[in-house]
C-alpha cells in the first residue's frame, strides 16, 4: 500500500520573526558614507533569516521528493514480488501436474516400472546402500519374474531406497521365470540419440526383447544434444566412478532414466568432458578416442555396480573396442558367463587407426596387430577396429532384410572377407523389422478411410481419392503404378519411359514424385516429365506427405529399388496391399539377389523374392488383368505377413542369445 506524505513545515519555519527595538529605542537612519554602510550592514542582518529559511525549505523539499520516489520505488517492487510469487505458484502447480502425470504414466507402463526399479538398484549400489551380490540377486528377480514386478512397485518414485529395498527382499521368493538379461552398448537410440538405422533398431528391439520377458538395458554417451524431453524421470547418481584411458583413472559421472519404457545409463566424462559435447555424434577425427573412451568405460561401469548380464550387444565399430577389452581384461573380473554379440548396420564404415593408440583404453598393441586379430587386410600396418568386433564377439550379427550370408561375405564385406570367412559360423543375417506406428492403413490419418486384409473396401476408396486428386480418369479397373524418386535413386530414366510408354497404351496409370533434393537428379526428373507427356502420367516433383500415404494406399504397384538393405520401400508396399516391382528388372545387380545358388537368407529375403522380386512391371499388369483372383490372393497373403519386430528379426536374436548361454 502506497505511504501519504503531506507537505508540512515545522512551526518554527512558518514565519519570520519581526526585528524589535533594542530597549524599545526608535532605529535612527543616518545618512552619508559612514550611515551608509550602517545601513547595509542592518539590512544584510534582516536578510541572513530569510535566507536561511530559504535553504532549509529547498533542502526539505528535495528530501520530501526523494521519500515520494523510494516510496513508488517500493511499491513497485512490492508488485513485482506479488508477480513474482504467482508466477512461481503457476509454474509449481504446472511442475506437479507433469510429474503426477509422469508418474501415471509410468504407473501404466510395466516396463517403465521395470526399467526405474533397475536403476534405484545401480543407485543404492554405487551410493554404498546395498552390496554387489545382493544386487545381482535382486536383478535376476527382476528379469525372472518379469511384469509381475510392477505390481509390486508402481508407486516407485514416491518411495525411498530403504523402502524399495524391503520390498525387495519381500518378493525375492516368489515365482521366477527363465528370461536373459542384455546389456546394449551404443552411441544412438531413438529419441534420445538418432542418426540412423541404428537407433530405431535399438530402441523397437528392446521393446520387443522386454515384451517376451527379458530384461533390457542401454549404455550411451551423456551428448550435449541428447533429447531430454523423451528421458523419464532423468537424474544424475550422486556418485562417480574411475574409467582407464590414456595411461590414468579418470572420473565419470552418471546419469540415469527412463527412455520409452527402456533403464538408460548415461556416461559423461569429468576430464575429456569436451568428447561429447558436441554438434554431432559422429565426423570427428578423434572419434576412435571418443568412441573408445566410451567402450572401456561403459565396461568398468557395469564391473562397478555389480551388474552381470548375459549378453553385452555391441554396435558397429564404434563400440567394437568392447570385445578386445572384455575378453583380455574384464572376462575374469566376475564376468565370466557373459558373451559378447556384435550388430553390423552395415559394414562399410570400419574405423582404421595406428596399432599403439589401441594402448589408450589399456590394450596392447603387440598382441592384436596380428592377420588373425585386429590387423587390417588390405593395410596392414593399421589395426581395423570393426575388425576386432568380429574377432572378438560370440556372435555376429548383420542386419539386412535382403542380402543373403554369400553376398555379405563375398560382395557386400568392403575388405573383410577374410574375417567374415574365417569367422562365418557364428555370422547370421537378421532382417529389420517394419514399424507401422506412422505406416499402417487401418489406421493412416491420410487415407480416407482405413482398411486391413480383412476389409480392403478402403484401398478402393483411396484409388478414387488419388486418382481425383491427380485429375486422372475415375475408373477403379485400371492399374495405378507409383513410383518414389529419392536421393538413392539410381535408375535408367530411359528404360522407365520406354516402360511407360508400353504401359500407358493398355490403359495403365502413372504417377512419379520426386522428392530427390540433389540438384542434379532434379534437373533429371524435369527433362524425364517432358519425354513423357501422356494423359495417363502425373509428375509431382515436391515432398507432400498427404500425398505419398495416398499413392501407396491407391497403387496397385510400387516400382521399386532391391538395393536397400532395410528393404523400407518394398515392406511397405506390400503392406498398404501394392506389389513392389523392381523398377530395373533387366539390371544385373538384381540378378545376385534372385540367385538361387545364394544361400541363407532370412525368410523376408525369400518371400519378397520368389513372389515379386522375379517379376517385371509387364508381367505383374498382366497378372493383374488375366489373373486377378490369383492376383488378389497373392496380396492379401502379402498384406497379412507379420514383418514388425516380432516376428523374424526376433527370433534370429533371441536364438543366438540362447546358443551363447549354451
Amino acid at each position: 500500500m502506497e505511504v501519504s506524505l503531506r507537505a508540512t513545515v515545522p512551526p518554527q519555519f512558518n514565519r519570520i520573526p519581526k526585528s524589535k527595538p533594542h530597549n524599545n529605542r526608535p532605529v535612527v537612519c543616518c545618512f552619508g558614507l559612514e550611515n551608509h554602510n550602517s545601513v547595509e550592514l542592518n539590512q544584510s542582518k534582516n536578510d541572513e533569516p530569510e535566507r536561511t529559511h530559504n535553504d532549509i525549505w529547498r533542502l526539505f523539499t528535495e528530501a520530501q521528493r526523494n521519500i515520494m520516489y523510494l516510496n513508488r520505488q517500493r511499491v513497485q517492487a512490492i508488485e513485482e514480488l506479488d508477480e513474482m510469487k504467482k508466477e512461481q505458484k503457476s509454474l509449481l502447480e504446472k511442475l506437479e501436474q507433469l510429474e503426477s502425470q509422469t508418474h501415471a504414466s509410468i504407473k501404466e507402463d510395466p516396463f517403465s516400472i521395470i526399467s526405474e526399479l533397475l536403476l534405484r538398484i545401480d543407485s543404492m549400489v554405487l551410493t554404498g546402500i546395498l552390496d554387489t551380490r545382493e544386487a545381482s540377486g535382486f536383478r535376476s528377480l527382476v528379469i525372472n519374474t518379469s511384469l509381475n514386478v510392477a505390481d509390486y512397485f508402481a508407486d516407485i518414485i514416491s518411495k525411498s531406497d530403504a523402502e524399495i529395498l524391503a520390498q525387495l527382499r519381500h518378493v525375492s521368493n516368489k515365482k521366477k521365470m527363465k528370461g536373459f538379461h542384455i546389456i546394449h552398448i551404443c552411441t544412438e537410440m531413438e529419441p534420445v540419440a538418432s542418426v540412423g538405422s541404428l537407433a530405431s533398431y535399438v530402441t523397437s528391439l528392446s521393446h520387443v526383447l522386454q515384451r517376451h520377458g527379458n530384461l533390457v538395458e542401454v549404455i550411451l554417451p551423456m551428448y550435449a544434444t541428447l533429447n531430454l524431453e523423451s528421458i523419464n524421470s532423468l537424474w544424475e547418481i550422486k556418485a562417480e566412478f574411475f574409467s582407464y584411458f590414456d595411461g590414468q583413472l579418470h572420473r565419470n559421472r552418471i546419469w540415469t532414466g527412463v527412455v520409452n519404457g527402456i533403464a538408460a545409463t548415461f556416461i559423461q566424462p569429468v576430464y575429456y568432458s569436451s568428447f561429447f559435447n558436441t554438434e554431432n555424434i559422429y565426423g570427428y577425427p578423434n572419434d576412435f578416442e571418443r568412441f573408445s573412451y566410451f567402450s572401456r568405460a561403459s565396461l568398468d561401469y557395469i564391473l562397478k555396480s555389480g551388474k552381470k548380464p548375459d549378453v553385452i550387444h555391441i554396435h558397429n565399430w564404434e563400440t567394437s573396442i568392447v570385445g578386445p577389452l572384455f575378453w583380455d581384461i574384464f572376462a575374469n573380473q566376475g564376468l565370466a558367463a557373459t558373451r559378447i554379440l556384435l550388430t553390423c548396420q552395415g559394414l562399410k564404415s570400419q574405423c582404421l587407426e595406428q596399432p599403439d593408440k589401441l594402448a589408450m583404453c589399456g590394450l596392447d598393441p603387440a598382441k592384436l596387430h596380428r592377420h588373425d586379430r585386429l590387423q587390417d587386410n588390405n593395410k596392414p600396418h593399421l589395426v581395423n577396429i570393426l575388425k576386432a568386433g568380429i574377432v572378438y564377439s560370440n556372435k555376429v550379427i548383420v542386419m539386412s532384410s535382403i542380402h543373403s550370408k554369400d553376398q555379405i561375405v563375398s560382395t557386400l564385406s568392403h575388405g573383410l572377407e577374410f574375417a567374415l570367412d574365417t569367422h562365418k559360423d557364428k555370422l547370421l543375417i537378421a532382417p529389420f523389422g517394419y514399424d507401422d506406428s506412422p505406416w499402417d492403413p487401418s489406421q493412416d490419418k491420410f487415407l480416407p478411410r482405413g482398411y486391413t486384409a480383412d476389409d480392403t473396401r478402403g484401398k478402393a476408396i483411396s484409388k478414387a481419392a488419388l486418382q481425383q486428386q491427380l485429375g486422372l480418369p475415375e475408373n477403379i479397373a485400371s492399374v495405378f503404378v507409383g513410383y518414389m524418386f529419392t536421393e538413392d535413386s539410381d535408375v535408367d530414366l530411359e528404360n522407365i519411359k520406354s516402360l511407360v510408354r508400353d504401359s500407358s497404351t493398355r490403359g495403365v496409370q502413372f504417377i512419379f514424385v520426386g522428392i530427390s533434393k540433389i540438384y542434379g537428379m532434379k534437373n533429371k526428373l524435369e527433362s524425364f516429365q517432358e519425354g513423357l507427356k501422356d494423359e495417363n502420367v502425373r509428375f509431382v516433383d515436391e515432398y507432400d506427405e498427404s500425398l505419398l500415404h495416398l499413392i501407396f494406399a491407391g497403387s496397385d504397384i510400387i516400382l521399386c529399388s532391391f538395393d536397400d538393405p532395410m528393404l523400407q520401400m518394398p515392406v511397405k508396399a506390400i503392406k498398404y496391399g501394392a506389389a513392389p516391382v523392381p523398377v530395373n528388372f533387366t539390371d544385373d545387380r538384381l540378378r545376385k539377389f534372385i540367385d538361387p545358388g545364394n544361400t541363407e537368407r532370412t525368410q523376408l529375403s525369400e518371400y519378397i523374392i520368389n513372389t515379386f522380386a522375379n517379376v517385371s512391371l509387364s508381367q505383374a499388369i498382366d497378372e493383374i488383368k488375366k489373373k486377378p483372383s490369383q492376383w488378389n490372393r497373392k496380396i492379401l497373403e502379402a498384406m497379412s505377413k507379420d514383418v514388425s519386430w516380432d516376428a523374424e528379426c526376433y527370433d534370429i536374436h533371441v536364438s543366438a542369445y540362447m546358443s551363447l548361454k549354451k
